[in-house]
């Protein structure tokens, strides 16, 4: 069997809907610095997402991450199911739910702290060592990869520290997950069909990476959806509910789903850069003037990440926190 990836047709269509075939920011991180800077925050008030080459990123690291990947959904299922039940980490296979999120996928959720790791592997591979070594290879270069951009978006808003917001995922403490997605190839190829559902990421920031296979759209706007075009040359980066509250409201955290318009088997790879439990979440001074005050109250991540998981698939989270629902604030947030 030959996996490629996977988005699996849902029996509610998708009618009714504006889709705008545009091209999504393509960010070179190898550009002048305060050039890449200024992209990189137009990006994230406009779209909230974006994509980037010349990442760092080592090929070797994402071919032997994506192999490792491809060895364990390629097993038989009782063997997968070695590493399950997700509890919330592990194997999990199950469809997603009624709440516009129709689908089946299969998973493996996995905390990035190299003991945790080291312990999953050997449920996870028959060579625990080889799976444990790619992980936290992969975890390493992404990670690296994600503090550069937040340094970026920081020194392009002008905060006054430059790691306000990557010593979030720095911290040793940090509660980042990764989790590989399998979504098999469907059986009805409707591409008017959706495979998982419309939701935002409640952490600070996701480093996505894909199979050659579409099927990913963003909406920006209410009822308008972009098609993001896979590409193996570049990571896709959006920004997660977290970040949205830290950049009081300048960043938005962009709402996306996944459309079952192939037949081929889609799998995908996504680092959750997460704060740890008891951080602090609040904008930096720079982000608060009296034109724009305060939009959210502090919050801890532990909070915060209760609060996202106690809810639906597809609620507005972060409207839980807002400080103030008066009109002015409204405006901000429109």
């Amino acid at each position: 069997m030959q996996l490629i990836a996977m988005v699996v047709a849902s029996p509610n269509p998708v009618r009714n809907e504006k889709i705008l075939a545009i091209d999504l920011p393509m960010i070179d991180l190898s550009a002048d610095r305060s050039e890449v800077g200024k992209l990189i925050v137009r990006a994230c008030e406009e779209y909230g997402f974006f994509k980037v080459i010349n990442h760092g990123v080592p090929e070797g690291v994402i071919a032997e991450m994506e192999q490792e990947s491809v060895n364990f959904f390629e097993k038989p299922l009782a063997e997968k199911q070695r590493a399950g039940p997700a509890n919330p980490f592990g194997y999990g296979c199950k469809n997603i739910g009624f709440n516009g999120d129709m689908g089946e996928v299969e998973f493996l959720l996995l905390h990035t702290n190299p003991l945790s790791i080291a312990q999953r592997s050997k449920s996870i591979s028959n060579d625990p060592s080889k799976f444990g070594s790619a992980m936290n290879n992969y975890i390493r270069a992404v990670r690296e990869l994600a503090c550069e951009i937040l340094d970026l978006m920081a020194e392009g808003l002008w905060v006054r520290d430059p790691s306000y917001f990557s010593k979030m995922i720095r911290d040793v403490e940090n509660d980042s997950f990764f989790r590989i997605n399998h979504y098999p190839s469907c059986c009805n190829n409707n591409t008017t069909r959706v495979g998982f559902g419309e939701h935002s990421d409640p952490q600070i920031l996701t480093i996505l990476r894909s199979n050659d296979v579409g099927g990913l759209q963003i909406s920006p706007d209410h009822g308008v959806w972009i098609p993001v075009a896979p590409d193996p040359a570049a990571f896709c980066v959006n920004v997660g509910d977290v970040l949205q509250a830290m950049t009081n409201g300048r960043f938005v955290s962009v709402r996306h789903r996944a459309l079952s318009d192939s037949s081929q088997s889609r799998m995908s790879m996504a680092y959750f850069g997460a704060p740890a439990l008891q951080a602090r979440v609040s904008a930096p001074p720079e982000m608060v003037t009296t034109n724009r005050p305060s939009l959210y109250r502090p919050f801890t991540w532990a909070e915060y990440k209760a609060t996202a998981y106690s809810l639906s698939l597809g609620d507005n989270r972060l409207d839980l926190f807002i400080n103030c629902k008066d009109d002015d604030h409204k405006k901000l947030l429109d």
